[in-house]
């Protein structure tokens, strides 16, 4: 839900036209509907992309926690709306983490269609690969599944990419799709499991790696070892699979060929360490007794007596240390983990909440292996915070916000950055890419957008 100022000017963007009102004294919202908004969405006077920096950015809400700073410098922030969003979603929506591979940053969305809750104008569900260029900033869409896959009409089709959008070593980005609706991925609609995809972002060329690499489930969860080209995953299960429990498996992408299945998997994260190629996760969607798979032995996974949380993890860093998120949704805060994989020992390093939000869907790691950067709020929540981008100082163990971007975006363009499952920062630590669920003015949100935070030098620099 939006909230405004009563008494304040609020501008949105109806039917393409940018609507300024004043709200009454007693007015608390406005909502609203997808279908009455303009698809694709755009910005102002036409333009396909803004850069604003502004000390707006640095405006705290007055949820801001005690102890947290804010930034002195505002950053440089570039926006620009996903292309292909040319019809309402259900709603458009961001739900798997980007990355970045030689020098540009990988993401996707999806439409959250699916056969059994209605079908779109153009029919079933989709979801699309894309790929931002720093130099000409631009995006560019590399893949529209349900074209790719062409499926027979009344046939499931996965209106969702859940999954991290990897490189591997051959240059391919690999990924996996997950249903739009869980009714949908059934008998009925001749659903059989969900795919992995690989996609050459030089050529355009898209290949399908494995159908249904565990029968009748989905893939909403995974990570590539680019180095040994190992696909992880957890699943969810169709309604009408004799399996109901979440399977992680290990497939190996070169020779495509299954490696490993078995119950008891993860829901949403797992952590790599590509010093080692071993695989860490915890068993469903809750802090708990962290797993290990090695792939060198493929036996199944053995508990090593750690009790960590894993929404969300970084890359290994260059001191073998991995940091982890334990689930925050629907509560108060969320634990910050260190896991060093050397030791394979975790410890509480703190807390992510700058405010009242502490779901965090995406957290990553600078270069130098000192700062943190993530966006509490991840579904939907985070514009009370003022949508913050956060630096976590994991020496000094203290959270500085680089930028609050709300209302900044409300009240000069007309949209609120409401939450993201998608961030990423650059090799050089010098921008982080978040992939925005966006609201024009709708209870949820209706699209999304890139945000590209350039970070001061200053703010970066102990």
């Amino acid at each position: 839900m939006t909230k405004y100022h009563p008494g304040s000017f609020v501008t949105m963007t109806v039917l393409g036209m940018v609507v300024i009102a004043i709200l009454p004294a007693r007015a608390q919202r406005v909502i609203i509907r997808d279908e009455d908004l303009a698809y694709p969405p755009t910005l102002s006077a036409g333009q396909t992309l803004v850069t604003d920096s502004s000390p707006e950015f640095l405006m705290p809400p007055e949820s801001l926690r005690e102890g947290v700073s804010i930034a002195k410098t505002p950053p440089t922030v570039t926006f620009i709306f996903y292309p292909e969003q040319n019809y309402p979603g259900k709603p458009w929506s961001n739900w798997g983490d980007g990355s970045v591979a030689k020098g540009k940053f990988y993401s996707a969305i999806g439409d959250h269609y699916a056969i059994g809750r209605g079908e779109a104008r153009h029919g079933t569900g989709t979801a699309f690969v894309y790929e931002y260029d720093p130099q000409t900033m631009k995006l560019r869409s590399l893949v529209n599944v349900s074209e790719f896959l062409n499926m027979p009409k009344g046939h499931y089709t996965p209106g969702k990419i859940h999954t991290r959008v990897d490189m591997g070593s051959d240059g391919w980005l690999y990924y996996a799709t997950h249903r739009g609706s869980p009714k949908a991925a059934n008998d009925a609609n001749h659903y059989v499991g969900d795919w992995i995809f690989r996609t050459n972002p030089t050529t355009g060329e898209t290949e399908i790696v494995a159908h249904a690499p565990v029968p009748k489930h989905s893939i909403p969860n995974s990570v590539l070892d680019p180095k040994r080209m190992i696909f992880y995953g957890g699943t969810a299960a169709g309604p009408d699979s004799p399996q109901q429990e979440i399977q992680f498996f290990a497939y190996d992408v070169v020779h495509r060929k299954l490696l490993y299945s078995g119950s008891n998997g993860p829901a949403r994260y797992m952590i790599l360490a590509n010093s080692t190629g071993r695989l860490y996760y915890v068993p469903g969607n809750a802090d708990g007794e962290l797993m290990r798979y090695d792939p060198v032995k493929n036996t199944p996974p053995v508990a090593i007596g750690e009790t960590i949380g894993v929404r969300a993890a970084t890359v290994e860093t260059a001191d073998r240390l991995v940091y982890t998120v334990s689930t925050g949704q629907r509560s108060g805060d969320a634990t910050l983990w260190q896991f060093n994989t050397r030791t394979e020992k975790s410890t509480r390093i703190g807390t992510v909440a700058v405010g009242g939000e502490a779901y965090v869907a995406s957290l990553d790691v600078d270069p130098t292996g000192r700062y943190l950067y993530y966006v509490p709020g991840a579904h939907g929540g985070g514009c009370r915070d003022g949508s913050p981008l956060v630096q976590f100082d994991v020496k000094t163990r203290t959270k500085k916000v680089i930028a609050f971007l709300h209302p900044f975006y409300q009240e000069k363009y007309g949209f609120t950055p409401k939450g993201t499952y998608s961030t990423a920062i650059s090799a050089e630590g010098d921008k982080v890419y978040i992939t925005w669920n966006v609201s024009r003015g709708t209870r949820a949100w209706d699209c999304c957008g890139l945000a590209i935070i350039h970070i001061p030098e200053s703010e970066r620099t102990p």
